[in-house]
């Protein structure tokens, strides 16, 4: 029997090696929902980061995944929390319940981010256009004690969340504009573009 491990490795699987395979991911969709109440948090996170990796949307499937990681305290840590939240942002697939919740349980888990996490989470709710003012704040402690791990596309992506939400940041864009000039180099032009716009925005000299 196809269970929810085997469903969640197997679109893992395609997403990741890049094949795309839309009947595939149409008929796993169904069968996920079907065994949803089997799934545990990083079943349900690599399911749906598969189904965002591979630009493959499933409204159903998100709808359902969202209802239940809102009534279910699911364990999740922190790479689930980014990877679910991306996705849902990634898909374009609104759930603004879901987003509310990921926060409480990101602000519970802060501790175990590392700047990778960071950046895609702050992405992942900028680009659906949901505020969380307490979790950016608690998010801003974090970024201070991990400055020296941020690559180019941490920062690019961190400056360019708080800028998009317009969450007011000084302390913030004053600790990555050093890092940021240090990394120069290895930033791409869409990353540097990005970081460029959200200084130019919070009007940061």
């Amino acid at each position: 029997a196809f269970n929810s491990q085997n469903i969640a490795n197997t679109v893992w699987a395609y997403a990741k090696l890049g094949h795309p395979s839309p009947e595939l991911f149409d008929a796993v969709s169904f069968k996920a929902i079907e065994k949803l109440h089997t799934f545990n948090s990083q079943e349900i996170a690599n399911t749906i980061w598969a189904y965002a990796k591979a630009k493959h949307s499933s409204p159903e499937l998100f709808n359902a995944i969202s209802h239940k990681v809102i009534d279910k305290p699911y364990n999740f840590n922190s790479r689930n929390i980014a990877n679910t939240v991306w996705a849902y942002a990634k898909l374009r697939h609104s759930s603004p319940e879901l987003f509310d919740t990921i926060s409480l349980k990101a602000m519970e888990r802060l501790d175990t981010f590392n700047s990778q996490d960071i950046a895609n989470t702050v992405w992942a709710y900028a680009k659906a256009g949901h505020s969380s003012p307490e979790l950016f704040d608690a998010i801003l402690l974090k970024v201070m004690q991990k400055l020296n791990t941020f690559n180019s596309q941490s920062i690019a992506n961190t400056v360019w969340a708080y800028a998009k939400l317009g969450h007011s940041s000084p302390k913030l864009f004053d600790a990555l504009l050093p890092k940021t000039m240090e990394k120069l180099d290895t930033f791409s032009s869409q990353n540097m573009a990005n970081t460029i716009w959200a200084y130019a925005k919070v009007g940061h000299s």
